[in-house]
């Protein structure tokens, strides 16, 4: 059968022809159609910017805008891929939800381990999938709920967690081979984790069915969030030493969770957050390597925590591209071997900032909005705020219309039912490029500086951060940046919200029950593996995970065992640019 006779002229067009024919037609388009309507009615801004202000968006994207219809079917696989194959542009999994759902989690934590614990089974109950666990100020930063710095702060803004009995409680009831768990901890990762460790053998779950996230992001503390203990080469130490130990012992547990969400929250723009996040993942990577462990050994065991903001298709394309971006760096950098070390898997948490105390119902929309991008971007676990997180630490009321945020997104909405939907968009491809190319530029950059450690150390992210976050707020001050409720469709006094409290008495009862812990526990024993670790933490190549498990096995407490690293690490101090 002969060819259509349109088949027959596209195959004898020169490459490139359908592009520049269609580029003139949108040309004609804009001069004969456009502008005279732009005449009669004129755009409501001169300029559209996607939230990246470098990022300016035209009226209208084409096929000629991404690629020609002949280099799309000579690239696709280059450039696209299949789902669950290299780049991974379109999804880690062949197919995606169709297979199963992303895993839904609502970052829960406040007071002590038992009334967390008690949220956690409700949640649970509720339908949610894996537990996320928050973890109080003087927990994150390695202090005792006794400690002195501790008063006032014990489980406000988390659960208090000092002892693997606190632990034991916690996940009292919870199947750790069951469900798999993520803790938001950074500078004393190693020690909570290793309590989860100590737990899930008195469970009697083998540990390689062990499931989870650990954040051990040290990086992103220096940049954006302020919770470190130890100076930065110590810190990566303990990073590393904690992928070793887990790459060996814990195979399907992830090591660290590179986050652009506390990049994202403290003021960057999209582009700054993919940058950033990959630059400090390629750092933790390097370290790794530097220290003798092979990529293909560790790298299946990184993910990634990324921000999902209102910018709905900005959002969907900045997964896309963080996934193909991160693919080639493996590759051609790391020299990965594996496609499981190339994929960038992330959980995608709803953002913080963009939660307005005015008008807090609203919340639920802008939620709705984000959690959507990040399951059309392809996400692995999602957390949707709660309406009232903005006030304070959400009530099980909210929680549970967050939760049902993504239930209803997984059973009704349809999205699920079909891999990277809106792939192929013009624009969708257009912007995806556009922020991996941006993105790509500040990594050239932070790479000329020494990497991200340095880029870190001389203030130059920090900055770029800062710049960003003044902007923002620039522009919602002046009104070129609506936010409904805040400088826009303002109403009267808003109703008060039901706001959860923790109370007083918590510091108290966690005051007593470790004065209890240390009285009945072996002392000689405790002090005994406190003079290891801090023996071991002088030798800059012993490794530390398994003594901290033995340690918290010991009844020795979290601040206890960053005070002994403390005494041989030292303390951060922040440079004088900040």
């Amino acid at each position: 059968m002969a060819e259509p006779i349109g088949k027959q002229q596209a195959n004898r067009l020169p490459k490139h022809h359908t592009s520049r024919k269609l580029s003139a037609l949108k040309r004609s388009w804009q001069k004969n159609t456009l502008d005279p309507a732009l005449n009669r009615f004129p755009e409501r801004q001169e300029r559209f910017t996607t939230s990246s202000p470098a990022i300016v968006i035209q009226p209208l994207y084409t096929p000629a805008d991404a690629a020609s219809t002949d280099e799309i079917a000579a690239e696709y696989a280059q450039k696209l891929g299949f789902p669950g194959e290299f780049p991974f542009t379109r999804g880690v999994q062949p197919n995606m939800y169709r297979g199963r759902l992303w895993t839904m989690r609502q970052y829960a934590g406040f007071g002590a381990a038992k009334e967390s614990n008690q949220r956690y089974h409700y949640l649970i109950k509720q339908g949610q999938t894996g537990i996320s666990v928050a973890f109080d100020l003087p927990t994150q930063i390695g202090y005792d709920a006794d400690h002195d710095l501790a008063l006032g702060e014990v489980g406000k803004v988390g659960v208090s967690i000092s002892s693997l009995q606190d632990m034991r409680t916690l996940l009292n009831g919870i199947p750790l081979d069951r469900v798999s768990m993520s803790m938001t901890i950074n500078a004393p990762a190693s020690i909570l984790l290793a309590m989860v460790i100590a737990v899930a053998k008195e469970q009697g779950v083998s540990l390689d069915k062990l499931r989870g996230t650990v954040q051990n992001d040290i990086l992103k503390e220096y940049i954006a969030r302020g919770t470190y203990i130890f100076p930065p080469a110590p810190s990566m130490r303990l990073t590393t030493d904690l992928v070793r130990y887990c790459a060996d012992c814990v195979p399907r547990w992830n090591t660290i969770s590179i986050s652009g969400y506390h990049i994202r929250e403290a003021g960057s723009t999209a582009v700054q957050e993919v940058a950033f996040t990959l630059a400090n993942a390629v750092e933790y990577v390097q370290q790794a390597v530097n220290a003798g462990l092979d990529v293909d050994h560790f790298a299946s065991q990184i993910s990634f925590f990324f921000n999902a903001h209102n910018d709905f298709l900005e959002e969907v394309a900045k997964f896309r591209a963080a996934r193909r971006l991160w693919a080639k760096i493996m590759r051609q950098r790391f020299q990965a071997a594996d496609p499981r070390s190339c994929r960038l898997r992330f959980h995608a948490q709803t953002g913080g900032s963009t939660l307005t105390t005015q008008q807090p119902d609203n919340n639920i929309v802008r939620v709705t909005v984000q959690a959507l991008a990040a399951v059309l971007g392809g996400a692995q676990s999602l957390h949707t705020n709660s309406k009232d997180e903005a006030l304070a630490l959400p009530t099980e009321k909210a929680v549970e219309t967050a939760l049902r945020t993504q239930q209803i997104l997984a059973a009704e909405s349809g999205v699920g039912n079909v891999v990277d939907p809106l792939g192929g968009s013009f624009y969708i491809e257009w912007l995806t490029d556009e922020i991996e190319c941006q993105a790509s530029e500040y990594i050239e950059r932070i790479d000329e500086m020494g990497g991200a450690l340095q880029a870190v150390a001389d203030g130059f992210v920090q900055r770029e951060i800062q710049d960003s976050a003044y902007a923002t707020m620039r522009a919602i001050e002046s009104g070129a940046q609506t936010v409904v409720g805040v400088n826009s469709y303002q109403s009267g006094a808003s109703t008060a919200e039901e706001t959860l409290r923790v109370d007083e008495a918590v510091q108290k009862e966690r005051i007593t029950a470790l004065a209890a812990l240390r009285a009945s526990r072996d002392q000689d024993k405790a002090d005994a593996i406190l003079q290891r670790i801090s023996q071991a933490a002088r030798a800059t190549d012993e490794p530390l995970m398994p003594l901290f498990v033995e340690a918290v096995e010991s009844d020795v407490t979290v601040g206890e065992i960053c005070d002994a690293l403390r005494s041989v690490f030292g303390e951060y101090q922040p440079s004088s640019w900040v």
